[in-house]
Parts: structure tokens; sequence; C-alpha cells
């Protein structure tokens, strides 16, 4: 039973949202389905940390989750800044079990226990200047505290995923990162780079480890944590 991850799928099964415009995106979904089938069991779990889908509403979203749900392992989903259609918990678990969506959990302020390991987290944030851009930092901070918290609670070892990472280029989320070195997180994993920005992407700050798993960046296939 191991433990994947994968993030920006981008699906559009029902928005007039085609990614095939970008580069290196040519028949992704068919690619994505191929290459999770071929690695992930029933029996696996695969954390993916948000930018799931371009619908705007939940009810646009019904043939991406039903994708994933029938794809093999169990999911676990974080929010991302393009998951507008996200709406709060009771209403996405509601949606889950209305349509038979039986394979995915969310995390939002919570811990998931997976084997020896909580995975949990929050989508973070970038900006670190603008009132409104502190504001969300803050929010998320405590959120990304609170999801850790519940991990350790649990008694098992974090297994953290933010949507932003935490340090980007030169732009450098203090916030994030000190909630990050307060729990002693080693390694975060993230995603919303994608194409050249890749190359902008920081594999370690201050002892810490970050992950780009955007689908993207690594070849459109579920990435093996443990």
């Amino acid at each position: 039973m191991s433990i994947y991850a994968i993030s920006d799928l981008h699906l559009s099964l029902s928005a007039d949202k085609p990614m095939n415009i970008f580069r290196g995106w040519d028949n992704y979904v068919d690619r994505i389905h191929a290459n999770w089938t071929r690695i992930v069991g029933a029996n696996d779990t695969v954390v993916l940390p948000g930018d799931l889908s371009w619908g705007l509403k939940l009810s646009d979203t019904v043939k991406d989750f039903r994708l994933l749900n029938n794809l093999p392992g169990k999911k676990i989903i974080l929010k991302g800044n393009h998951d507008l259609w996200w709406p709060t918990l009771t209403k996405l678990k509601a949606f889950f079990d209305e349509n038979g969506f039986s394979t995915i959990q969310m995390i939002h302020n919570n811990a998931i226990v997976v084997e020896d390991r909580a995975v949990c987290g929050t989508r973070g944030w970038f900006f670190d200047s603008a009132e409104q851009g502190l504001k969300v930092i803050n929010r998320e901070a405590l959120r990304l505290e609170t999801s850790i918290s519940a991990a350790e609670a649990t008694g098992k070892k974090p297994l953290v995923f933010l949507h932003y990472p935490p340090v980007y280029s030169t732009q450098v989320c203090s916030e994030m990162l000190t909630v990050l070195k307060n729990h002693n997180i080693e390694t975060v994993y993230h995603g919303h780079i994608h194409g050249t920005g890749f190359h902008k992407s920081v594999a370690e700050y201050d002892g810490i480890k970050l992950k780009l798993i955007s689908c993207d960046c690594i070849d459109f296939t579920p990435f093996l944590i443990i």
C-alpha cells in the first residue's frame, strides 16, 4: 500500500477550458489515466493538492470527479486557487455522497491517516505585501497550523501538502514557513507551478525540502512518496 501525489490536473470534461493549448499538454487526460492505472493499485492512496477542475460551480465538476473516483486507489484532495467550485466541506461531502464518489476525501482544517502517515495541509498563498494578501496569508497559515496539529494528534508523522509553494524564485512566504519550522516539517509537496516556471522552483529552503508535483512537471504520472 503506497502513497502517491499529483497536482494541478486541470480537468475540464464539462468546461470549455482546453489545456492542450499549452505546450506539452496534448492528450493530457488520456496520459494521466494511462499512467495512473499503470502504477496505482486499489489499496494505494493518491493525494491531489489543488486545481482539480475548471468547473465554476460544483455541478460543473461531476464528470471530472467521476473520472477521478473511478481511477484506482483512494484519493485525498486539497483546494487550489482555480478550484472556484469548492464549497463548505459539508456541501462537498454531500455532493460526493449523492453522486457515489466514495473514493474521495477532503483536507480542510483536518488530517487523514494513511498507513503510518497523517496527510495534512492547505492551499497556501504567494503574496506578502498588499493588505488583502496578508489577510489571506494569515488565514492560510492558521489553516496549516490547524491541519498539522490535527495530524500530530493522531500520533502519526505529518505528510504535508500545499497548493502554492511557500518559496518560489525570490518570493518567500515567511508566515507559512514559520508554521512548518515550528512543527519540524522536513518535506512539503506542492503544485501550482507549470511549464518554464519549473526552473524557478526551489528544491530546499532553510532545511525544508520542497517537491513540485504539478502534473506537467512529473510527466502526468503520480509521484511515489512512500
